[in-house]
């Protein structure tokens, strides 16, 4: 900065991002093995149906365990 630009004001909230994680990719695997065993085979109707919900499982619980790590003047959103 300059000494002719204006005082910038401090960061007013800091910005948290998650952290890289397969769960996303993984599920979509999953949905996609369900849509193909709906022409193909059951077998892959069930193996995507159960890697889909251990994906979406683990993924909730991150997630709340970053929400729990976060300070507490940070607005947390409603409990469902």
């Amino acid at each position: 900065m300059s000494p002719m630009d204006p005082d910038v004001p401090p960061a007013g909230e800091e910005i948290h991002l998650p952290g890289p994680s397969l769960l996303p990719l993984l599920t979509a695997v999953g949905i996609t093995l369900m849509l193909l065993g709906l022409t193909l085979t059951g077998a892959l109707i069930v193996a995507g149906g159960v890697l889909t919900l251990i994906c979406l499982v683990r993924w909730v619980r991150e997630v709340r365990a970053e929400v729990d790590e976060l300070p507490l003047d940070t607005p947390r959103p409603p409990a469902a």
